[in-house]
């Protein structure tokens, strides 16, 4: 069992995700005019039909795993990289999709509750399904998208996180 709580954004570390064979990354269309932040380990949906990156559109939901800009090595690390629309030309994010498949693995913690000071309990085998703000949270093995955390972990600053394999 483990306690997730994280001090800043959320953090993915990928190991083993097939899109980075595949080539199913998307990244071309901007995030939508409501969304303020995309943090990696986030869920978002690529609606074509909107010109948009969404949590509402149809299709199914795909990692947020953008790449880390940090300017300070010695003052910041993954933790404190988030998109957040103050920071670009317009507010105009173009986040990156990773489409996952049954059988991807990463590590995170970017789990719905691990904010919070008083974080989220997470055990092996738990079900995790992605919710309407993109977070992935506890939830059943009959949703539509299925991950399944295989492993109590830690990110690589030694914040408390989970291995999680796609099963469905």
């Amino acid at each position: 069992m483990a306690k997730i709580t994280r001090i800043g954004y959320g953090q993915v570390e990928p190991n083993h995700l097939s899109a980075q064979r595949t080539a199913q990354i998307y990244a071309q269309l901007p995030a939508n005019k409501d969304i303020k932040v995309l943090e990696n380990g986030m869920f978002a949906k690529y609606d074509y039909a909107k010109n948009e990156v969404n949590f509402t559109g149809e299709g199914e939901f795909m990692l947020v795993l953008n790449e880390v800009k940090l300017y300070d090595d010695l003052r910041q690390s993954y933790k404190d990289f988030a998109m957040k629309k103050e920071d670009y030309l317009n507010g105009e994010m173009v986040p990156r999709l990773f489409k996952t498949n049954i059988g991807d693995i990463f590590t995170t913690n970017c789990i719905a509750g691990s904010e919070t000071e008083e974080g989220i309990e997470i055990v092996l085998n738990d079900y995790l399904n992605v919710n309407g703000e993109g977070y992935l949270e506890k939830g059943s093995k009959d949703a539509e998208i299925v991950w399944k955390v295989v492993k109590v972990y830690t990110m690589a600053d030694g914040q408390p996180a989970v291995k999680v394999q796609r099963i469905k």
